[in-house]
């Protein structure tokens, strides 16, 4: 009778073990970071065309606004933005992998160049694929072209670099059930600057993930920037136009 109740209780110890290695305290399942990241790259947003209504809130602690937004998006190729306020257009932007550009109606300005101003905006370096990633959300580096120690950290799985950029430090959290991006930290401790984009929620656009809410932060110097998006209603692969011509007469913004 006693081999048999130590028999049980091996049995018992070793499934606890096991169930241990698998699953943590927080409920999370223990998976190697290759495989967190494949699964984030299977749950991208798969699209050729997209458009949406947004609410965006910008402020950066001298200026704030609060406009509606309309996005059109191309995969890969262009993104273009309105922004109206009580129903008057206060300014669209045309960007695509070479170029941004903007006019703004209420200062009769306009920007035609690279993605410094942007860069400058939120704090971070950016280019094409990053912008898009952002707002579809997907991680704004490409995970599978570097090798990434794995924990569990938030309820999520926290991916950061094996080896940093220089000058960069980078935290990526992904959503352990959907595999969707939930925070990302990028630190550059030299120019005592941080961004964190926060998505706050999720929904369904079809019988995919897309974002619904999304916060940027970003602050240098004790200076901060505050970028919110809402996404009100999106629609992807229908057909889309993007009308945009800078307007006679506007004053070019230059970027020292």
């Amino acid at each position: 009778m006693k081999k048999i109740l130590y028999l049980i209780l091996a049995v018992l110890v070793l499934q606890s073990c096991k169930g241990t290695k698998a699953v943590t305290d927080t409920g999370v399942k223990r998976l190697k970071a290759q495989k967190v990241i494949a699964n984030h790259y299977n749950a991208n947003f798969n699209f050729n065309t997209l458009q949406a209504r947004l609410k965006v809130r910008y402020d950066d602690g001298r200026k704030s606004f609060s406009p509606n937004v309309s996005l059109r998006m191309q995969r890969d190729s262009i993104i273009w933005v309105s922004a109206k306020l009580l129903g008057i257009t206060l300014a669209k932007a045309k960007i695509t992998p070479n170029r941004v550009s903007y006019y703004a109606k209420i200062n009769s300005t306009y920007f035609d160049g690279d993605f410094k101003l942007l860069s400058d905006w939120l704090g971070t370096e950016l280019d094409y694929k990053k912008v898009q990633n952002l707002l579809v959300g997907q991680a704004l580096y490409d995970l599978r072209k570097e090798k990434y120690t794995i924990d569990i950290k938030k309820n999520a799985y926290q991916l950061q670099p094996k080896k940093e950029l220089e000058l960069f430090e980078r935290l990526f959290f992904v959503n352990p059930l959907t595999f969707k991006i939930k925070e990302e930290h990028l630190i550059q401790p030299k120019e005592n600057r941080k961004v964190k984009i926060s998505y706050d929620a999720y929904q369904k656009v079809g019988n995919q993930e897309f974002p619904k809410k999304i916060t940027v932060k970003g602050e240098q110097d004790k200076k901060q920037t505050l970028l919110d998006i809402e996404y009100k209603a999106v629609e992807f692969n229908a057909k889309v136009s993007f009308p945009f011509k800078i307007p006679s007469g506007y004053e070019e913004v230059v970027i020292e």
